[in-house]
């Protein structure tokens, strides 16, 4: 603070501006914004309507995952049979459509019991899995597999990519599967300064009718927000503890900071 002290009048919002994305010190013309910060605030609303209905590869991010040490993902779709009905049904991206259920179940049948499902989704932001889910999954197998207790936990990982989803639609996956936990990665509503932000939700003993309070969130994953390692390290803790106390949401505390400081 005694460098802004010194600083002049003048370059106080610019010093300041360096600490955050936030638009601050913006100065006026008359009653209006400078042609400049006008201009920048128009193209981060049109990146973040874009984000929202730019398509979404899901062969590609599975031949990704695929390629990073994943087994074969599950590609499945909500109810949500377009984009448009996605937007205004909330509700239809939270149930599986039939056929992804059939398949799921078909899977549920044939393959060992799965110990931890994870969903990668589109979300409000299809740019946000396709950019960050990839990355994070690779920190999180990292940290993984540095830890013995947790490779028992998780031998057997169904990885579904799932299309026109919301958070909840998880609880559903996880449900079918018989998965003690699930986690989900999707893209969170565009802002006007992160049309990519990636949100992790984890869910114990997943089924249809979860409420948001019964699940852990780690939100804004990405290099100009929550770094990934930053993140993998917070998910490897709450699915720890997740599993220790057998529960998640409220209940299950975030502490994951005080506990890496503890370590020597």
């Amino acid at each position: 603070m005694a460098e802004l002290d010194r600083t002049p009048a003048s370059d106080l919002w610019k010093q300041l501006r360096r600490f955050t994305p936030a638009r601050i010190g913006l100065g006026r013309v008359g009653a209006s914004l400078p042609t400049q910060p006008l201009l920048a605030f128009d193209l981060a609303h049109a990146q973040a309507r874009d984000a929202v209905h730019a398509p979404f590869d899901a062969q590609s991010l599975a031949r990704e995952l695929r390629s990073s040490g994943f087994a074969e993902p599950v590609i499945v779709s909500s109810r949500a049979r377009d984009r448009m009905e996605y937007l205004l049904r909330p509700d239809l991206g939270r149930t599986l459509d039939e056929a992804s259920r059939s398949r799921l179940r078909d899977l549920a049948e044939s393959a060992q019991p799965c110990d931890l499902a994870i969903v990668v989704a589109d979300g409000l932001s299809a740019m946000a899995p396709a950019r960050h889910a990839v990355p994070l999954l690779r920190e999180f197998l990292a940290l993984q597999t540095a830890q013995p207790s947790m490779r028992d936990l998780s031998k057997n990982v169904t990885v579904i990519v799932a299309k026109q989803a919301r958070v909840a639609l998880g609880d559903e996956i996880g449900e079918v599967l018989g998965a003690p936990v699930v986690i989900v990665l999707i893209g969170e509503r565009p802002g006007l300064s992160s049309p990519d932000s990636l949100g992790l939700y984890l869910t114990w003993a997943p089924r249809i009718g979860r409420t948001d309070a019964e699940r852990n969130c780690i939100s804004n994953i990405r290099p100009e927000g929550l770094p990934y390692a930053d993140a993998a390290r917070r998910l490897l803790y709450l699915l720890a503890e997740a599993h220790r106390l057998r529960l998640s949401g409220v209940a299950l505390k975030d502490l994951s900071e005080d506990a890496s400081r503890s370590l020597p």
